[in-house]
């Protein structure tokens, strides 16, 4: 049998079966094992954190070598866009992929500041460039998160990251931009590193920098941003395309929630200032990148010119350009162009829809086809693109592709109606899928219109230097930005006859030279093409009659016989001394009714030398150039009448001219200008063969102006439409505002001139002296007159009120 062993003192050892080969243990070294232990569990740490942390230092030192130069920072040239501005300082025209406007640190206001340090790095002021308690933030964040979400980025290292690195999150990042923020901390003041995250950071819509973020969002300078407003961009720099308020505006109102709150912990709010910032309804600058004013044209020569003169720098230099464009005057062209273009486009009717689209019978698809079809033809200001999704007489709806429909009944179906009935062929016919253009009536209506397919510019300049007030070069710019101003090379028509009565009068041609109305026929030697025939617009002779009149009834006979008289080949050297291109002018006499080339510029830069009293002044439209610092690049420097040098006709030639084409006016074919009430008017209108061309070019002492109406693919404006009919009242409505403050100017004779029975002659080239008649046998002198009378017989001499017809 066996014994029972004796209980033992302990608990037998559960693990005594895995040490049985093994001595006992003392007690004294159990507890040696566990101090052990306990050594082991900080050691090890504390040696991974000491092997990390050499690890971190060499590779610190190593990227210390591979750091880029800090002269971007130091030296900072931020890209600022070419911006084109008005005479008065309207910005008309930006030109670069980055919209930036540099602001001094000293000029952002304090809420601007407050709320970006709130959001972004309230120990900015304390730190040395990182936030050791910004990253142990972070850290912790990261630990709990599971992620890399909190970067812990201080101001100073987001500088360093815009300037020199990638946004890519990663640890060998982290460290080059430690470093840098380190190194830029060095270098520069905390006012000079906030000044340039302010100018460089990224806030969504090309928009770089707060001062710009602020006019894009809120079309209002930084000195004029709300507690409210300020926090809301300060939140953008986060995730701009996140917290744009225009499209997230509840997640970007969160963020500036969250920004305000942050203002009122670090006391840069009172608590009234915070509840009335949560108040506040903020009002956002319509989405758009349209300038102050429309001068599309006008900016587009001013970019050019730059471009000459610096190339492609100006598209990140700074610069600005000053044009000599007059605001209100550019305002006034604008409204005048369109309206002259709308009014003859509406004479003609309704041409149909400009195209149609297969509309499917589900909805969803139909929807997706109508907002690439609206989205293919462009919104043209306020001429919408819109699809028709039902037609009938008395209604049609069409859609944009929001889901929401438009119906269009009474009035705004006026124009269009001859497209609702069946008659017409169905590409003309408005239905369902056909692409229309709208337009806002008023008082919550539509109405159904057209783009244009004419054209027309307008050119304004003052006659003292050449400086433009107002250039419309077309109807669209962003349809085509084709120059019609600069660049149309049209038939001027008998806009061009005042050059040839000018080179008459140094030919001894008198403004009472009778000169027959009646018709010829020209040989081809004498044309340089074929045989010509002559004609009236009005189809009319009168036979006899003076040159004045004949110049104020626009009589294409008596400008082709006096320029006969002179020879064409004189007539050609002479209108140079306008402006014009000797090449585009064949000494033909076809140049009597201005079959040569001309452009409005020229034509605006001639008609000035009569304006002027005889002097060439070369229209110009920029005035200065400057850096962004505003210091002064480049200054015209433009001849100014009354420089004996730019003398290019006698003053009594302009003169003289200025009375013939004040009777234009006056009596002539441009009698509707008289509306303006003013007697200081003189201009002449043109229309070329077939009514291709429509011109009017006038002026007043101060001011001329040109304007021309036609199709950019020459073609018949109309049966009856002239310059009188289409160009004059575009004229009219400019000058209307041009002159509205500038007072009525007589004109004072020149020394060198006499009056006879009302006419004026040169001295030297009186009655008796000059050419008396052209074409026509001469007549008798007036009996018992004396030597000096002048010789037209009663019936021809002219009057107070001559009557007129309607011409070109």
């Amino acid at each position: 049998m066996h014994s029972i062993p004796p209980k033992p003192d302990r608990p037998p050892d559960r693990f005594a079966s895995g040490r049985a080969a093994c001595a006992p243990v003392a007690r004294g070294s159990r507890g040696f094992a566990w101090w052990y232990l306990l050594v082991a569990l900080v050691a090890v740490p504390a040696l991974a954190t000491l092997a990390g942390l050499l690890g971190l230092s060499l590779a610190a030192l190593l990227a210390n070598d591979r750091l880029p130069s800090l002269e971007a920072v130091t030296d900072y040239r931020p890209k600022i866009p070419l911006r084109v501005y008005t005479a008065d300082g309207v910005l008309i025209g930006e030109f670069g992929e980055e919209r930036r406007s540099f602001v001094r640190i000293q000029d952002v206001p304090p809420v601007m500041k407050n709320a970006i340090l709130a959001a972004e790095d309230a120990r900015f002021f304390e730190h040395g460039g990182v936030d050791p308690v910004g990253i142990a933030r972070a850290a912790l964040s990261n630990v709990f998160s599971g992620g890399r979400d909190q970067g812990a980025s201080t101001i100073t290292m987001q500088v360093a990251r815009n300037f020199f690195l990638s946004s890519e999150k990663t640890y060998t990042r982290k460290i080059y931009e430690i470093l840098l923020a380190l190194r830029i901390e060095e270098s520069l003041g905390k006012d000079e590193i906030l000044e340039l995250y302010l100018n460089q950071i990224f806030l969504g819509k090309r928009a770089y920098g707060f001062a710009s973020a602020s006019q894009v969002y809120f079309g209002k300078p930084l000195s004029s941003l709300s507690a409210a407003e300020a926090a809301m961009l300060a939140g953008l720099p986060k995730a701009p395309s996140l917290y744009n308020p225009l499209v997230n505006p509840k997640r970007a109102t969160e963020r500036q929630r969250y920004i305000l709150g942050r203002m009122l912990e670090a006391g840069f709010l009172t608590q009234a200032a915070y509840e009335q910032a949560l108040a506040e309804k903020l009002r956002f600058s319509a989405p758009s990148n349209n300038p102050k004013l429309s001068a599309p044209y006008v900016a587009e020569l001013a970019r050019q010119l730059a471009y000459e003169m610096f190339s492609e720098d100006i598209y990140t230099a700074g610069l600005n350009v000053y044009t000599t464009v007059l605001s209100a005057d550019q305002r006034a062209a604008n409204a005048a162009v369109r309206a002259g273009v709308l009014d003859y486009d509406r004479r003609y009717g309704y041409r149909g829809p400009e195209g149609f689209v297969e509309l499917p019978a589900d909805a969803a698809d139909a929807e997706e086809r109508i907002e690439d079809a609206v989205e293919r033809a462009r919104d043209v200001d306020d001429f919408l693109g819109a699809v028709v999704l039902a037609a009938g007489p008395k209604s049609v709806k069409v859609s944009r592709g929001d889901g929401h429909v438009i119906e269009i009944r009474d009035a705004g179906l006026k124009f269009a109606a001859a497209a609702l009935g069946d008659r017409l062929p169905a590409e003309r016919r408005l239905r369902r899928g056909s692409l229309v253009r709208i337009v806002d009536a008023g008082n919550g209506g539509w109405q159904i219109t057209q783009l244009p397919e004419v054209q027309a510019a307008l050119v304004a300049a003052n006659t003292a230097d050449g400086s433009i007030r107002a250039l419309v070069g077309g109807f669209d710019f962003n349809r085509n930005k084709f120059n019609r101003v600069t660049q149309a090379w049209r038939q001027p028509g008998s806009a061009f006859k005042p050059f040839v009565y000018s080179a008459a009068l140094e030919k001894s041609v008198m403004t009472s030279t009778l000169v027959n109305d009646a018709p010829f026929t020209l040989d081809a030697s004498r044309t340089g093409g074929q045989a010509w025939e002559p004609k009236n617009y009005d189809g009319r002779f009168e036979g006899p009659m003076t040159m004045r009149r004949g110049l104020v009834k626009s009589k294409n006979l008596v400008s082709v016989r006096i320029l006969d008289s002179i020879g064409p080949r004189y007539a050609q050297d002479y209108v140079t001394r306008f402006g014009f291109d000797r090449s585009r002018h064949p000494a033909y006499l076809t140049m009597a009714l201005g079959a040569g080339s001309v452009t409005p510029w020229q034509m605006v830069g001639g008609y000035s030398v009569f304006a002027n009293g005889g002097y060439r002044v070369s229209p110009y439209i920029v005035a200065r150039i400057t850096d962004s610092q505003g210091r002064l690049l480049a200054l015209a420097q433009p001849g100014r009448a009354g420089d004996p040098a730019l003398r290019t006709i006698d003053e009594r030639n302009a003169f003289i001219m200025s009375t013939m084409l004040r009777d234009v006016v006056r009596t002539g074919t441009a009698t509707r200008a008289r509306a303006l009430k003013r007697s200081d008017i003189a201009g002449k209108t043109g229309t070329t063969n077939d009514s291709h061309d429509a011109w009017f070019a006038g002026y007043q002492p101060e001011i001329a102006a040109v304007t021309w109406v036609g199709f950019d693919q020459p073609r018949k404006l109309g049966d009856r439409e002239t310059g009188g009919g289409l160009a004059l009242p575009i004229w009219m409505s400019y000058m209307a505002h041009a002159l509205g403050t500038v007072p009525e100017q007589g004109l004072s004779p020149p020394p060198g001139v006499a009056n006879i029975n009302g006419e004026w002659y040169y001295s030297e080239t009186t009655p008796g002296q000059g050419t008396r008649s052209i074409g026509v046998p001469e007549p008798e002198p007036d009996p018992g007159s004396g030597p000096d009378a002048t010789y037209l017989p009663s019936w021809l001499r002219p009057t107070p009120a001559m009557p007129h017809d309607p011409g070109i």
